[in-house]
C-alpha cells in the first residue's frame, strides 16, 4: 500500500514558536509510520520555510524551500533542486501566521486537503474579540469584557475599568495564545504595566471580568457530528496567580492536572455540550479544545478556543482522547481522517458558472 505523505509544518513567526515544535515533534513520533510518510516542514521565526530531517529548532539549517502556486499540488522546490510534494498538509502551528487563518489561506488556495479549521473558523477563533462576540450572540456564557485599540490606549483609566468590571480584572492581547500578553490586575498599581505587556503583541486588548472559578477543559473533535471528551481540570499551584505560560510549559511543578475532571454529571454534560455549541458557533472543523471556568455555584463560562491545541506531553487535548480510549497515534489518524473526508466533500460545489457574460 502507497503511503500517504504529510507535510507537518512547525514553527512559525510566532511568540509560540517554541511551542510548535513541541507540538510537532509529538506528532512525527506517534503518526502511524505504516500508513504515512512524514515530509518535515519548519517555518523559521523570519518566515522562511525549510525542509528538515527532524523537528528541531534548527530550521535554518535545513534546505530553504520555496511553494509551486499550482492548484490541486503542493509541490515545493529546495534550493538544491530538489522536489518535494505531500497529498495531506498539517499545520502544527501555534498563534500569529499560524492559528488565524492566513496559513490556512495558502493551503486553500492551494486546493490540496489540510487538517484542522480553514480560513473562517480559525480567523473568529483566534481573535477573542470576535469569538466573544459570537458566544453572546449564541446565548453561550462569557465573562463581562471590554476591549480597546492601541490608538486609543490613552483613553483608558483605571477607575472606568474598575467601575465596570470590579476588582481583579484580566488585561489580554487579544490575538495570542499560551497566556502571552495576559495580566491579572489586583490594584491600581498593576494596570499600566498590564495595559503595556497587553499592546505588546497586539493593536487590540481585552479586559475582562476575573471569573473565580476551576479551570477546565474539554476536547472537541469531528465534523459529521463532532464529538466532545470528558472534561480535564487544570489545578494551578498557589504560587501562580493564573496559568502563565511558565506554569504551562516551564514549571513542571505548577499545575496538577485531571483527567477526567472530578465533576458530577450535570457539570461535566453541561461542559461537553457548551464546548460542542462553541465549536459549531465558531465554524471549527477537525478538532478544537475549548477551555472554560467552572464557578462554585455551578456556572460555566467560555474562555476560549484553540483551534490547533498543543500536542506536548502536558498538553490536555491528546490526554483527554487517551483517557476515552483513542490512543495519540490513533489520534493524528482520525485528524488526517476527517481532513480527507471533508475535502472530498468539499468538491460537491460548482467552482465555475455559465453565463452570458462575455470576457
Amino acid at each position: 500500500m502507497t503511503k500517504q505523505k504529510i507535510a507537518i509544518l512547525f514553527g512559525g513567526r510566532s511568540v509560540e514558536h517554541g511551542v510548535s515544535i513541541n507540538s510537532a515533534r509529538n506528532i512525527a513520533e506517534y503518526i502511524d509510520k505504516q500508513k504515512f510518510e512524514l515530509v518535515l516542514i519548519g517555518i523559521s521565526t523570519s518566515g522562511t520555510w525549510h525542509l528538515v530531517r527532524e523537528v528541531s529548532k534548527e530550521i535554518e539549517k535545513g534546505e530553504l524551500l520555496s511553494v509551486s502556486l499550482t492548484p490541486g499540488q503542493f509541490f515545493l522546490t529546495s534550493d538544491t533542486g530538489r522536489k518535494v510534494r505531500a497529498d495531506v498538509v498539517f499545520p502544527v502551528l501555534h498563534g500569529t501566521d499560524g492559528e488565524d487563518g492566513s496559513i490556512q489561506g495558502l493551503i486553500k488556495a492551494l486546493d490540496v486537503p489540510m487538517v484542522g479549521t480553514g480560513v473562517l473558523g480559525s480567523a473568529m477563533s483566534m481573535s477573542k474579540l470576535v469569538t466573544k462576540r459570537l458566544l453572546s450572540e449564541a446565548g453561550i456564557p462569557v465573562a463581562d469584557f471590554l476591549y480597546f485599540f492601541f490608538s486609543e490606549k490613552q483613553q483608558i483609566t483605571f477607575e472606568d475599568v474598575r467601575a465596570k468590571l470590579g476588582l481583579p480584572f484580566m488585561v489580554k492581547s487579544a490575538s495570542l495564545g499560551s497566556s502571552v500578553g495576559v495580566s491579572k490586575v489586583k490594584s491600581e498599581a498593576d494596570f499600566a504595566t498590564a495595559i503595556e505587556e497587553g499592546f505588546r503583541y497586539d493593536d487590540c486588548i481585552l479586559i475582562e471580568k476575573f471569573i473565580k472559578g476551576r479551570e477546565v477543559e474539554c476536547a472537541v473533535m469531528g465534523n459529521y457530528p463532532p464529538q466532545a471528551s470528558f472534561p480535564g481540570e487544570i489545578v494551578i499551584s498557589k504560587e501562580y496567580e493564573f496559568y502563565t505560560f511558565d506554569a504551562k510549559y516551564v514549571d513542571d511543578k505548577a499545575v496538577s492536572i485531571e483527567v477526567p475532571a472530578k465533576l458530577d454529571s450535570i457539570a461535566v454534560e453541561k461542559i461537553r455540550q457548551l464546548s460542542l455549541k462553541t465549536y459549531q458557533s465558531l465554524a471549527c472543523e477537525d478538532f478544537a479544545r475549548v477551555d472554560l471556568f467552572l464557578t462554585e455555584t455551578g456556572d460555566v463560562y467560555v474562555n476560549e478556543i484553540n483551534t490547533i491545541p498543543g500536542f506536548t506531553n502536558s498538553s490536555m487535548f491528546p490526554m483527554m482522547w487517551r483517557e476515552r480510549g483513542v490512543s495519540f497515534t490513533d489520534l493524528i489518524t482520525k485528524l488526517i481522517g476527517f481532513a480527507l473526508e471533508r475535502f472530498e466533500k468539499s468538491k460537491r460545489a460548482e467552482r465555475s458558472f455559465n453565463s452570458a457574460l462575455k470576457f
